[in-house]
């Protein structure tokens, strides 16, 4: 991001962001106040620091755990690796985590992790060093295991962290049968999922492909139902960024601009997302593209003609200071709190939609749900049915074809007959997923005739939710 922008980050206060939208949405419930108070509050705070060999001397490495909701268990949660973490915004994204969960109905509390480094500055046997270091200290306060905190990538880290995370508590835990089950987004090798590097910008895509096809929604924007033609700026080219533009590609909309911490570019015609990618990957920059306008900082990226802007970086990027210049009519929040309180009730009060972080993004922690069931079943989806449905549906076909006197050919047979793979149970069970939760929030929105945003929406349902299970559980009456 812009300096100016790093800057509004250090100094915000995002967990009292996260709050503000709590209390808003609160007041459309009917709970107690210390319900309330409970579901809106951390419950648990671990903050430390270790030691680290660094070349002839030692470095302190300060990092957090932090679990706010065990409501249901194990709590759920990536861990960041940033130079800009710090306590606040670790106890915020653990916030959103548990609200995320309630509105995607998945049974995970909400967690976060954060380790205050930036990777580029550290060999990866270094590297290796602070993760498994922290993996020990959170065995120590049983703040990781299958049954109790489950950590996930998150900004700055990925598989190759999990798996060094999920080989520290193997190491640690000898003979705990499910122990692979600690941690997800691991690589394939060790136990991981098909679709997990890319699901939480699948999801983001799908989220908007779900919004734009709502044909009343769409004609209060003016706009057309449907993604075909639809102008998009992403901003970030990280995991989230790049896949929800490939798949919003994809689904026929266009992407028209793209937006990175060193700058940003803009084409109304049209960017090939992996041909930037190679571009930036070639020169480190995204600035310079063949055909497109460079913008010297990231803001002025945002504030591009489009349709549908998705932040996909950090929080805090569309603020009071630029919401106005923003010409989209669409945000889908990729990552998490880009968009603050004061931001949004200036964008809704004009007309504009907002797909909230805690649903838009949920697609990451939805298919690490289905990698944490597949570690505890101990078997890959799809492994004991896929033949059996091939043997069934190639029964069918030739029954079909011996009645009829009709003939498929080859291509056809094998689609008829073809069982559903790993990847593709989990990209249906996600699409599932996403389509029911953004009707659920709709409808909410749509039938309470005084809730006033989709985010607002969305928290009633997930406090209302929340709030069940502490009932269920005897804590309240």
């Amino acid at each position: 991001m812009a300096n100016n922008n790093i800057a509004a980050n250090q100094d915000s206060h995002f967990f009292a962001d996260v709050c503000k939208f709590f209390d808003h949405a609160a007041r459309f419930t009917h709970h107690d106040a210390g319900l309330l108070d409970q579901i809106k509050s951390c419950n648990s705070v671990y903050r430390f620091r270790f030691p680290m060999r660094k070349g002839d001397g030692f470095e302190v490495i300060d990092a957090w755990r932090v679990e706010h909701s065990q409501h249901q268990s194990p709590t759920k949660g990536g861990i960041r690796y940033s130079e800009m973490v710090n306590e606040d915004e670790v106890m915020a994204l653990a916030a959103l985590m548990t609200y995320k969960c309630a509105i995607v109905n998945v049974p995970f509390g909400g967690a976060k992790g954060g380790i205050k480094i930036n990777p580029k500055n550290y060999t990866t046997l270094e590297l290796e060093n602070i993760t498994r270091r922290y993996t020990v200290e959170l065995i120590k306060k049983n703040f990781i295991g299958p049954s109790v905190d489950v950590p996930a990538p998150d900004y700055g880290s990925g598989e190759r962290e999990m798996s060094w995370i999920a080989d520290t508590y193997a190491a640690m835990n000898p003979g705990q049968l499910d122990a692979m089950g600690a941690v997800t987004g691991k690589p394939l090798a060790l136990h991981g999922i098909h679709g997990r590097k890319e699901a939480t910008g699948r999801g983001v895509a799908i989220a908007i492909r779900e919004c734009v096809s709502v044909a009343e929604d769409m004609q209060k924007l003016g706009l057309k139902p449907g993604l075909s033609g639809k102008r998009v700026i992403v901003q970030g080219l990280g995991n989230v960024g790049y896949h929800s533009a490939k798949f919003l590609t994809e689904f026929g909309a266009t992407v028209v601009g793209l937006c990175e911490f060193e700058g940003a570019i803009y084409n109304d015609n049209g960017l090939d997302v992996d041909a930037v990618f190679q571009h930036r990957k070639a020169t480190g920059s995204i600035l310079n593209f063949p055909g497109a306008k460079s913008f010297a900082h990231s803001g002025e990226g945002l504030e591009q003609e489009c349709d549908i802007l998705v932040p996909a970086a950090l929080e805090n990027q569309l603020t009071i200071h630029n919401i106005r210049n923003i010409k989209a009519k669409i945000i889908a929040e990729g990552a998490n709190g880009p968009t603050t309180p004061e931001a949004e009730a200036i964008f809704s009060q004009g007309g504009g939609i907002i797909i909230p972080d805690m649903y838009c993004n949920a697609g990451g922690v939805t298919v690490s749900y289905f990698e944490w069931l597949k570690n505890l079943s101990h078997v890959a989806f799809g492994r004991m049915s896929r033949r059996f449905e091939e043997n069934s549906n190639l029964n069918l076909v030739n029954t079909v074809e011996s009645i009829t006197g009709i003939s498929l050919s080859p291509d056809q047979r094998a689609s008829i007959i073809k069982g559903a793979s790993e990847l593709e149970l989990v990209n249906s069970g996600l699409e599932d997923t996403m389509i029911r939760s953004y009707h659920e929030i709709r409808n909410t929105f749509k039938n309470s005739g005084e809730i006033d945003t989709l985010r607002t929406a969305a928290f009633v349902g997930a406090i209302n939710k929340i709030a069940v299970s502490y009932q269920n559980l005897g804590v309240w009456p």
